[in-house]
């Protein structure tokens, strides 16, 4: 069994010889000298001191031996130091001293995946350490070009009925506005030669003092609409002419013709004022006879007036 095995092994290291002499010239004299003694310390020494002396010196020489001859007898050399150490482990491990063979471990320490050098993981850097501060807040650019008016959308659906909202504060206490009076004269008055303006001598009404009794005319202070009312009593054979005027125009006319009696004469009127005109009532000058008649115990001459409606109020 031992001998068919050592054959069988011989004949591979022929073969080995064969095929990598070529290979083994081109290693270096250094690595082949630490390759042959890598494998002499790998190899346990056997428990007899002098088989252990005598097959050491048989390897050495075979060793020495290699470095002199052609790359060939080199693998043949080193198949022989294979075979010496095969024999010297199985003395060791024999049956008869009751030890089991050892088990033969393979490893591949050339394969193309296994990388020659461990890979160094590439640095990783924290971004949030390199981060800054937040700078200050820029200026305001300026105001970009208005865009075209869009197109009216449809109306939205009528929204839900909101609550009803709380009491407001009272408002302003309402303000009302009056303008009124009523005045007569008890006196008879006759033309002369030009106008002349009726003054009155009776005062019956004259609310804040809008009238004048002094020139006979109504100063209007608050704008609006007003009612007018003259009353008079014609004088006997005479004719009577008078125009109830706005300012310096001729608005209305009271006139009768001439009788043979007496009789009570009336016009009334609405005007619309604004602030600082004036009414008064003006008898027509001389060219005709021309009189209103009164006596100071009754008043037949009255002229009235109040405000129907401020322009204020809406």
């Amino acid at each position: 069994m031992g001998s068919s095995r050592q054959g069988l092994v011989l004949g591979c290291c022929v073969l080995l010889a064969i095929a990598w002499g070529p290979v083994l010239s081109l290693v270096p004299r250094g690595q082949q000298d630490e390759l042959e003694w890598e494998e002499k310390e790998a190899l346990p020494s056997p428990p007899d001191h002098e088989k252990r002396e005598r097959k050491a010196k048989g390897s050495q020489a075979l060793v020495h031996s290699s470095s002199r001859e052609l790359p060939t007898q080199r693998v043949y050399n080193f198949a022989m130091v294979y075979l010496l150490r095969d024999e010297e482990t199985q003395e060791k491990y024999s049956p008869s001293q009751g030890k089991d063979l050892p088990t033969s471990r393979c490893y591949r320490c050339c394969e193309p995946s296994t990388p020659v050098y461990q890979t160094i993981p590439a640095p990783q850097i924290n971004i949030t350490i390199l981060k800054g501060e937040k700078g200050d807040r820029g200026d305001r650019g300026l105001q970009g070009k208005y865009g075209k008016t869009g197109s009216t959308g449809a109306r939205g659906h009528i929204g839900p009925k909101g609550q009803k909202g709380s009491m407001g504060a009272p408002g302003d206490r309402c303000k009302s506005h009056y303008a009124a009076f009523s005045v007569g004269r008890k006196k008879p008055l006759h033309s002369s030669d030009y106008f002349q303006p009726v003054v009155f001598d009776t005062q019956f009404v004259n609310l804040y003092k809008h009238f004048s009794m002094f020139t006979g005319k109504f100063f209007c202070y608050v704008p609006g609409i007003y009612f007018f009312s003259l009353n008079v009593h014609t004088w006997n054979q005479k004719e009577t002419y008078l125009h109830i005027m706005k300012n310096q125009e001729e608005v209305v006319i009271l006139y009768a013709q001439v009788s043979d009696r007496s009789i009570m004469q009336s016009q009334s009127l609405m005007l619309e004022l604004q602030e600082q005109d004036e009414v008064w009532v003006r008898l027509f000058k001389g060219e005709r006879e021309n009189a209103i008649f009164s006596d100071e115990f009754d008043t037949y001459i009255t002229f009235s007036g109040y405000l129907v409606k401020p322009a204020s109020e809406p």
